[in-house]
């Protein structure tokens, strides 16, 4: 089979296909003939080897796949040969076949295409767990979202509309502000490039209170860096600050300011909920598809690529070219 491969730490550039044995699946695992693959920014920390989990090489990047079961092992009951389903995996989803385990692998929806399917589950459970776990959004709460135009900022959009929230999207440019509109964000704001001067930082700090009307109940932060104490600035009394994400750097915010404002720093990291919380994870995940089918939520896929081409995906998606979701698709 084909499998793009990290065989070095490296960028982007450095994958290359490969022709490797197909997997075969332990007995708690199944065998997925990958339809797609979804892109993410763990992809491009784990080639450089600096994510948490370090697989070893030669490896695949990719935690995210959807595609049909094409084998099972001895103890993998409730699948079948042939099922449609999606995967959360820690590497290995850039490849035609990946083996997952049981408690990785969910059934989709016979409506979804496998392309959605794969920009899907890692960006709206995580989005999902943030707000509804994490967050305890309340209805007409001001939820300020930053780096909305990416896979999760969309996701944020779309469930924080669904959840009853007033949310304002916060973008790097006008093309990505009318394109997180689209997504069905109430306002939006359009940030400075980095890095920040302190004066930019307090401008940008009344802007968020501005454009937020007064301050933002909940913060979801996919962006990090200097745009982690503005933010903070703009938080209302009892506020929560969901720490998504850091492709602008890890952030270093004056504590002070969670002091004084009464509000909570809360960390969000969907593997860890997966392994400590797996009942809770599933029961999220059903109540996803459900406000799919129904129409509520929709990955917005701005482009797919071959898998040849996963390398490219990862570049548009650390040079911020991309809004919505990257997909690789086999």
């Amino acid at each position: 089979m084909k499998a793009l491969l990290s065989r070095r730490p490296g960028p982007p550039e450095s994958l290359e296909l490969c022709d490797i044995a197909v997997p075969t699946p332990t007995a708690d695992e199944v065998l997925i003939a990958v339809k797609a693959a979804g892109v993410n920014f763990p992809d491009a920390l784990i080639i450089e080897d600096r994510y948490q989990f370090k697989p070893a090489r030669p490896f695949a990047p990719g935690a995210e796949v959807a595609g049909v079961i094409a084998g099972v092992g001895a103890n993998a009951g409730g699948f079948a040969l042939g099922e449609r389903v999606v995967a959360s995996l820690s590497s290995g989803g850039y490849a035609e076949m990946a083996v997952a385990r049981v408690e990785q692998c969910s059934p989709i929806p016979d409506s979804m295409p496998f392309e959605e399917a794969a920009g899907f589950v890692l960006t709206y459970a995580t989005s999902y767990f943030a707000l509804k776990d994490r967050g305890r959004i309340g209805s007409k709460e001001i939820l300020l979202v930053l780096g909305a135009a990416g896979g999760v900022g969309v996701a944020a959009i779309q469930l924080g509309k669904a959840l009853g929230a007033r949310v304002i999207a916060a973008v790097s440019s006008g093309e990505k502000a009318a394109f997180a509109r689209g997504c069905g964000a109430d306002d939006t704001l359009v940030y400075p490039r980095g890095p920040l001067s302190k004066e930019q930082s307090r401008t940008l700090a009344d802007d968020f209170k501005r454009v937020c009307g007064g301050g933002a109940d909940v913060i979801y932060d996919a962006v990090g860096g200097d745009y982690c104490e503005p933010a903070l600035r703009s938080m209302n009394y009892d506020g929560r600050y969901l720490v998504i994400g850091f492709p602008a750097g890890i952030p270093a915010p004056p504590l002070n300011l969670a002091l004084l404002k009464n509000c909570a720093i809360i960390g969000v990291f969907i593997g860890s909920m997966m392994n400590h919380e797996p009942g809770r994870y599933r029961e999220n995940l059903r109540e996803l598809f459900d406000l799919y089918v129904k129409h509520k939520i929709r990955p917005q896929i701005s482009a797919t690529y071959a898998l040849a081409e996963g390398g490219k995906a990862i570049r548009a998606l650390l040079d911020r070219k991309a809004s919505g979701k990257l997909v690789i698709v086999i």
